[in-house]
């Protein structure tokens, strides 16, 4: 039995604590701000924490532009897109269950790497872990798709905009396989960096430079959220992932695909007022049986 420091465990939690809370400040901010300025506040932010760090450390920034092409990619696939999909699906569910949804992701990414990595084959397990993920998606949709209200489709539509964010995530943790060995904080910042660019020049395109005095009118609240959005799911965090991946391995990383589910969950519910409805929780577990069975078929092969 494999036994991992403290400081992998703590990372491991960091990490579930981090991305799992991005769902609620993510609710929270779009409530007041339209997706497209709670994206590329969060990334500039980001990237300008990253800019801080890289600094600090004196990187050699100059090492990134060999790689402009995947960090182009990876930027696309890991931040501009499935960010923007999972704003615009969270102006109409709640943070919980787009956490949910976000389950997907190490699901879809067995989908992608049995086509694009080298042996990573689908096996039996990871098939039927596949195939119990895809019955969870169809038993938290299954409602919205009953029923002939607006609102209601309205939902369904969110919930395929946020499953299509852990597609765009699944995608880029496929493309990660190609990352340079450098410094995970230069990689961190590169990546950041092209995303920072990408949705600025796009928000300035919608909005224009007008568009400064409508973001200064929203309320502290919301502020700050993208602020936390920014410095920790979005810029520490990243680092805080590689670093883990480096000192523990990608396997026992892999557990955060069962904890941060739970704690969005949890943080809707308890600070979010929203309500677990039957359909959501049984999902919820379906696609962590999903999970389980697939990780266990990677550990048999």
């Amino acid at each position: 039995m494999t036994t991992y420091r403290p400081t992998a465990w703590l990372g491991l939690f960091t990490l579930v604590v981090m991305f799992g809370s991005a769902f609620l400040l993510t609710k929270i901010a779009v409530n007041e701000m339209s997706p497209l300025s709670v994206v590329t506040g969060r990334i500039v932010v980001a990237a300008s924490t990253l800019w801080c760090i890289v600094l600090y450390q004196r990187e050699a920034v100059t090492e990134l532009v060999v790689y402009w092409k995947i960090f182009l990619l990876l930027a696309l696939t890991g931040n501009c897109l499935p960010f923007f999909l999972i704003a615009w699906g969270q102006q109409h569910v709640d943070s919980g269950l787009a956490g949910i949804l976000m389950a997907m992701m190490p699901l879809v990414t067995i989908v992608l790497a049995h086509f694009f990595v080298v042996n990573e084959r689908i096996t039996r397990y990871k098939a039927v872990g596949f195939g119990f993920g895809f019955v969870g998606i169809l038993i938290l949709m299954l409602p919205n798709v009953s029923t002939s209200q607006v609102s209601d489709w309205a939902a369904l539509i969110a919930m395929l905009s946020i499953l299509c964010g852990a597609i765009s995530y699944g995608a880029n943790s496929v493309i990660a396989h190609r990352l340079p060995k450098i410094s995970l904080t230069l990689i961190s910042f590169g990546v950041l960096s092209f995303s920072a660019i990408i949705m600025t020049l796009i928000w300035l395109f919608f909005y224009g430079f007008g568009g400064f005095d409508g973001l200064l009118e929203s309320s502290n609240a919301v502020i700050y959220s993208v602020i936390l959005l920014g410095v920790f799911p979005t810029g520490l965090a990243t680092i805080v992932y590689f670093s883990v991946i480096r000192r523990a391995g990608a396997a026992f990383l892999s557990q955060i695909n069962y904890l941060i589910p739970l704690w969005a969950v949890m943080l809707g519910v308890w600070f979010g007022d929203e309500l677990l409805s039957w359909n959501s929780f049984v999902a919820l577990v379906v696609i962590l049986c999903g999970i389980a069975i697939a990780q266990r078929g990677s550990k048999l092969a």
